[in-house]
């Protein structure tokens, strides 16, 4: 699938755009457009919604650089 993986029964929590935003304070289309330009990466539900890992999306939060799986290692994210 185009810009994420398929959902895998996992332990970690996974957010929703929404959630992502409120932790963000910006709108849920800014998470959306960040995951397109591979800025944090997501997978997507069986029904193509996206989600997030919660560690990743705190890792980001903490300042940490987290490396997706489109975003080459040279990049950093621009959240």
């Amino acid at each position: 699938m185009r810009g994420g993986e398929i959902v895998e029964s996992s332990s970690e929590r996974l957010l929703t755009p929404g959630e992502v935003a409120a932790l963000f304070r910006v709108d849920p289309k800014t998470v959306t457009r960040w995951a397109a330009a591979g800025r944090i990466s997501s997978i997507r539900t069986p029904g193509g919604h996206r989600r997030f890992r919660e560690s990743e999306v705190h890792a980001l939060l903490r300042g940490e650089e987290v490396l997706t799986a489109e975003r080459p290692s040279g990049d950093s994210p621009r959240v």
